[in-house]
This record gives structure tokens, sequence and C-alpha cells, in this order.
């Protein structure tokens, strides 16, 4: 019976370490920094400085859907706030807000989030078991 027992238990304990190992491993290949790929999509957010009306809006998300890159497009005329994804092999978020106050008098500025604004994100990826792996992996690695 004995031996039984201790089989079990080192069965166990070797099926553990080898699953904490995948998973240190698997947190290691995700959060190395990568080149984007062509599938890559990037999400920019741009604040427009003039107020519009939903006509504005609709002429807003249709040019922003004519530019090359541009995936999807949500313009929302009572917060004067524009958010769109595009794949960054193809075109940069700068550019696009740079040809947009070419194009139009509304006065669009890139909103950058700060440091602080990035780490406050999403609350629960700070206490979050993963978070403090992948942070430990990041800075020691």
């Amino acid at each position: 019976m004995k031996k039984i027992v201790k089989r079990v238990i080192t069965i166990g304990l070797a099926v553990f370490v080898l699953l904490a190992g995948v998973l240190v491993l698997h947190i290691y290949i995700v959060t190395r920094p990568k080149a984007p790929s062509p599938t890559t999509r990037i999400m920019a957010r741009m604040d427009l400085k003039s107020s519009i009306t939903s006509n504005d809006s609709i002429a807003i998300t249709a040019w922003l859907y004519g530019q090359k890159g541009i995936d999807h497009v949500l313009c929302n005329p009572a917060t004067r706030i524009v958010v769109f994804t595009y794949y960054p092999v193809k075109t940069q978020a700068t550019s696009i807000v740079t040809a947009f106050n070419k194009n139009f008098t509304y006065n669009a500025v890139r909103n950058m989030p700060t440091e602080a604004e990035m780490s406050q994100g999403c609350p629960v990826a700070s206490t979050s078991v993963i978070y403090k792996i992948g942070t430990f992996f990041k800075k020691h690695f």
C-alpha cells in the first residue's frame, strides 16, 4: 500500500512540475515583444476638437474606411471621439490623423494614453497571478 501511495505522489508531483514548466514557457513566449505581422491589428483613438453632427460622423467614418489599412471605425458625435483599428504593416495611425487633418477642418488629435493610464487599463490584470508571473519574466529574462 505504501508503494502505491508513494508512486501516486511521485507521478502527481512529476505531472505538476511538467505542467508548471509548460505554463512558464507559454508565458515567456506570449509576453515576448514581436514585430507586427500582416494579421496584426492595432487600435487608435482620435479626439476631435470641433463639434460634429451625425452627418459629419458618417462622412468621417466613410473617409476612414477609404484609407489604406483601416479595418474598423467607430465615430461618436456626442463625445467627438473616433476609434479605429488598422494594420500597422500597411499604415500608421499618425499618418492617418495627419491626412485626416488635411482633408477635414475638425482639428483631430491622436490620443496617446500616458503610462499611468496604461497601467490602469485593466484592474483585474494587475492583481492576477498570470499578470504577476508575466511581469516577473519580463523583468528577469
